[in-house]
């Protein structure tokens, strides 16, 4: 007998004092009940709208007088509309109304003596004088026609984002100029007059938006945009642009990575610096994955706004980069998973007219929702940008929960991962001139440059191709494959109502006559055979000869199959069925497409069925497209909570196709309950390194595991391997819900994850339904990814994603694993720092202390006002390693903040 100790007397007085408070009536209990479809169901009306589209030819009167090789030139925009009208663009897009900016929006952000001083220019044909008012700026001309073109370009910003705003558009163009993203408050400033984007961000704000990202893609940093919201904690600024530690125009200290913003905005700025030219398509996409697409899921902004500068395009003198312009469709596309598909891209930059124009007709293009075009095998990441990204993760750990598990460099933790210091260098040192240069002013190519790089474009943009199928989205689905039923468990978890319950929540979300209804057909024997032994189709062909009694004794000489006198003619259904879809996406007829398709197949073996699949379809499939279209590189995605063995047995020793695996593994004991699924089985002779396993070791992985595991692994891999074609292992037992699967992932989550994978293989992909075992949560999943394919706005997913501990020790084991593989995954830093550099790193941070009022001599001065362009008076090279912050921290939030560095210290 167990000895109860007798409560305290405090105890006692305690819960009386409580129910005197709470007074003698009973208290209401309030239960709530998470519906966790609601939603997906609240998403059935989404359907995509059209793209917008704005320009007005009155943008192109305004030119430099006194210079006619001025880079800043009419072209720009004629050359752009004319390479959207060649590509039948314009004619699928509803042309907005051009309007006028009006004074009183001008002025919410510029100051009068901005605005009338340009205003007092209008109709001035005195090109002297013009160029006189030009020289007291940098990098700028004025035209009799500046001051309508600006309020023009303006205007129809602030209209493209009241549009979309409002639901009267899904997205949209603004081919406007002359650009913005340089305009301050009171300055003009590289080719700019008016920030066309922070007037429409603003606008957008005025509507009672809460949380707006900007993405700042021109190779010039944008800093009056930075400037304007350093301490809004409501629009966050992205800009990636070339800064080579300073000595890339505008020349300024806060264009570095440690500028983060400032008071209430403080983490809220992102400046990506990139300190070397000739950056390509794998560092922009390195750019995009792990930084900018896991902060954006983590923020879910409500509006997009693009600055898209195309200056970073192959070809521009300005920025000489190597950014193809079929570059800018997978980045758009990338975003458009977000804030339920509002983007709006306002034109700034770009200088070589060929590229500029291709550029923005394949933005355009991928805003319309076409596939996009192959990037082809992208390289490594340089190390300089793979610098820049560990550099920008440490300075805003502090602030987003993406970026806090990497090894950054910790001195009071012995990690075993490498650890890295962040280093800030600054070597501008030239004084600010009274004038500025009016001509000759700008870099400019050859003529034997010209003609090699026109025979570069020529080649690239004839290279690129461009697939318009004739239906978005096919479907097929046949009853039949209802006839494999459990003899003895009319309720088994593998049921036939999974495929009719999906089926009739696509005639719900009124998706079936969107789609393109295939017919069905079954799988012959010999394409069978590609994936499967002689031996294992004829032993399942034999069940219709066997009686019920004998099939029941059969199951049990298999790991978790029943068996039907049906099952060989449903399984084969289900592998005709499949092939069906990849006939349709790779004849071109279809983009992409859905198999609703039963019994599952991952788990068959080349010799036996398994965990309730008889064929092994995605297999099957993949062969097919090898050996019938002469594929060479197949993805396979196989994100069913349970390892798909028998795919990754089949295609262990073949380089041909590329098996990624997202699953539970429970370090073993999940279902199949084996070794294969760990991280470490990569696969054997020409497969090694073609096996991707991201094993999750617990249950309740939901969307924010998923996220980090997409960004972080299976994109950047897939982007490296450039599939020709990508077949989904869609189980759906990851669902929330889910019986068997244990994990959280919603419906609308599976739809992000389908949008994430439609930017590879031309958007050649293709779900085959695996398992999933809740009726209701597969019929909702496979609806939100069909939506996804069919280009609907994908519902948000919940605020402040991070993925749990034990998904971050998966996620590193699977990078630690891979990395020998797939280049693309080597962010680990260099070990460049010793613990006596990070003990004064440390110190240091206390020189931007303030104790009350008073700042400790020698803190930071901080960034340069809106209104003093001209950057900081530092010695050349001078560096920092130090998070920048021009907010003073008081000694209180210091010490709170550092207390195990300090006791280390001390």
């Amino acid at each position: 007998m167990h000895n109860q100790a007798k409560p305290t007397p405090s105890l006692i007085a305690a819960k009386k004092n409580a129910l005197q408070r709470m007074g003698t009536k009973k208290q209401p209990v309030f239960s709530y009940v998470k519906d966790i479809y609601q939603t997906a169901r609240d998403s059935k009306e989404s359907v995509r709208l059209k793209t917008g589209i704005i320009y007005d030819n009155k943008m192109l009167e305004h030119e430099c007088l006194w210079d006619q090789n001025y880079p800043e030139c009419p072209k720009r925009l004629s050359e752009v509309v004319n390479r959207c009208r060649e590509l039948g663009l314009l004619e699928r897009c509803t042309t907005l109304e051009p309007r006028l900016a009006t004074e009183k929006e001008i002025l919410s952000i510029h100051t009068d003596h901005h605005l009338s001083l340009l205003k007092s220019t209008h109709s001035c044909h005195d090109a002297n004088h013009l160029e006189t008012i030009s020289s007291g700026y940098d990098s700028i001309f004025i035209h009799p026609s500046t001051y309508e073109c600006s309020l023009l370009a303006a205007g129809g910003t602030i209209k493209l984002v009241d549009e979309i705003c409002n639901q009267k558009i899904q997205n949209g163009m603004a081919f406007v100029r002359p650009p913005g993203h340089h305009a301050m408050t009171d300055e003009y400033c590289g080719y700019c007059f008016f920030n066309n984007v922070v007037l429409g961000v603003n606008h957008a704000l005025n509507l009672g938006l809460k949380r707006i990202l900007i993405v700042d893609w021109d190779v010039h940093h944008g800093q009056a945009t930075q400037q304007m919201f350093y301490n809004d904690p409501r629009v966050v600024y992205f800009s990636m642009h070339r800064y080579e530690h300073g000595l890339f125009w505008p020349n300024l200290r806060e264009s570095d990575f440690d500028y983060i913003g400032e008071g209430p905005g403080r983490g809220f700025n992102f400046n990506i610096p990139l300190n070397m030219t000739g950056m390509s398509d794998a560092d922009y996409l390195a750019v995009f994955h792990h930084v900018l697409l896991r902060m954006a899921y983590e923020f879910q902004p409500q509006l997009i706004v693009i600055s898209a500068g195309y200056d970073s395009a192959l070809g521009c003198p300005e920025g000489k980069m190597e950014v193809s312009p079929a570059c800018y469709a997978h980045l758009i596309t990338s975003l458009m998973s977000l804030a339920s598909g509002k983007v709006a891209v306002i034109l700034e930059g770009g200088y070589c007219i060929k590229t500029l124009a291709e550029s923005a007709a394949l933005t355009l293009r991928a805003l319309l929702g076409d596939p996009c075009p192959s990037l082809g095998r992208l390289g490594q990441p340089s190390l300089s940008i793979r610098e820049t990204i560990w550099n920008v993760m440490y300075a805003h750990r502090e602030f987003w929960k993406c970026f806090r598990y990497h090894n950054i460099y910790n001195i009071y933790r012995d990690s075993p991962g490498v650890k890295r210091l962040p280093q800030s260098s600054y070597n501008y040192n030239e004084p600010k001139p009274l004038r500025f240069e009016t001509r000759n002013c700008y870099p400019f190519h050859s003529d034997i440059d010209k003609f090699n790089l026109d025979m570069r474009l020529n080649q690239l943009i004839s290279n690129t191709k461009l697939f318009s199928p004739v239906h978005k989205v096919c479907l097929v689905y046949d009853s039949k494959m209802m006839i494999h039923r459990n003899y003895e468990d009319i309720d088994h978890l593998e049921k036939p109502e999974r495929i009719s319950a999906i089926f009739k929540m696509h005639d719900e979300f009124n998706l079936t006559h969107r789609l393109h209804i295939l017919k069905s057909r079954i799988a012959t024997e010999e394409e069978l055979l590609s994936a499967h032994s002689k031996n294992h189709v004829q032993e399942m062909k034999n069940l219709s000869k066997l009686s019920v009694p004998e099939l029941i004794q059969r199951k049990e000489i298999y790991h978790s199959v029943y068996l039907h006198q049906n099952s060989f003619e449903a399984a084969s259904l289900a592998a005709g069925c499949l092939l069906q879809v990849v006939d349709s996406v790779l004849r071109g007829e279809s983009g992409c497409g859905v198999a609703v398709v039963r019994p599952p197949g991952h788990h068959a073996d080349i010799d036996e069925p398994c965990g309730f699949c008889i064929f092994n379809s995605v297999a099957v499939a993949a062969k097919y497209a090898t050996s019938v279209y002469k594929l060479k590189r197949v993805l396979i995605l196989d994100w069913d909570v349970h390892h798909g063995n028998g795919t990754q047995e089949i295609f262990n020793e073949d380089s041909d196709v590329l098996y990624i695996s997202i699953h539970r593994f429970d370090n073993g004991e999940f279902f199949p309950q084996s070794g294969d699924g760990a991280a470490t089985q990569v696969g054997r002779l020409e497969g090694q390194g073609f096996n991707v396993n991201i094993p999750w070791n617990k249950k309740s992985m939901g969307n924010a595991e998923y996220v980090a595991a997409f960004f972080q692994v299976v994109l950047p891999i897939a982007y490296q391997y450039n599939p020709e074609l990508v077949l989904i292992s869609a189980g759906f037992d990851a669902a929330d819900g889910d019986p068997l699967g244990g994990c959280k992932v919603t419906p609308e989550g599976f739809g992000h994850m389908t949008h994430w994978l439609t930017g590879l293989a031309n958007g050649r992909v293709v779900l085959s339904l695996e398992g999933g075992y809740n009726v209701n949560s597969v019929a909702y999943s496979m609806a939100m990814c069909t939506k996804a394919l069919l280009g609907d706005p994908l519902a948000p997913l919940k605020q402040g994603l991070h993925p749990c501990p034990s998904a971050v020790d998966t996620i590193r084991e699977v990078l630690d694993v891979q990395a020998e593989y797939w280049s693309c995954l080597d962010f680990r830093a260099p070990k460049n720092d010793s613990t006596a550099a990070a003990l004064v790193c440390e110190v240091q941070l206390l020189s931007g202390l303030s104790i009350g009022d008073r700042r400790v001599a020698g803190g930071d001065s901080g960034p340069s006002s809106q209104q003093d362009k001209a950057p900081p008076q530092q010695s050349a090279s001078s560096s920092s390693s130090l998070p920048h912050s021009s907010q003073p921290i008081t000694l209180t939030a210091y010490l709170a903040a550092n207390y195990e560095v300090i006791v280390f210290m001390c």
